[in-house]
């Protein structure tokens, strides 16, 4: 398994996001994302509208979302 990024680019987050379900509902200082789950639920998601995110900013975005690191990794290095 590769690394966690560091700095990660804000570009690369948002396309490994939108391939976990993830879609952009506002942007501003911060960017909203919603997904639509299974069983009907919505999973909101905050992201600051930065250039590069921060190691830690991610690391707790994606817990807060759900989403395993191994899991946002493999799809994140494809980008």
């Amino acid at each position: 398994m590769s690394k966690f990024p560091v700095d990660a680019s804000l570009a690369r987050v948002l396309k490994a996001l939108g391939q976990l379900g993830f879609d952009t509902v506002r942007e501003g200082n911060h960017i909203a994302l919603t997904r639509q789950n299974v069983d009907g639920t919505l999973t909101p998601l905050t992201l600051p509208n930065h250039a590069k995110l921060k190691g830690s900013t991610l690391r707790t975005v994606l817990t807060q979302a759900g989403i395993p690191r191994d899991v946002y990794l493999e799809i994140y290095e494809t980008m």
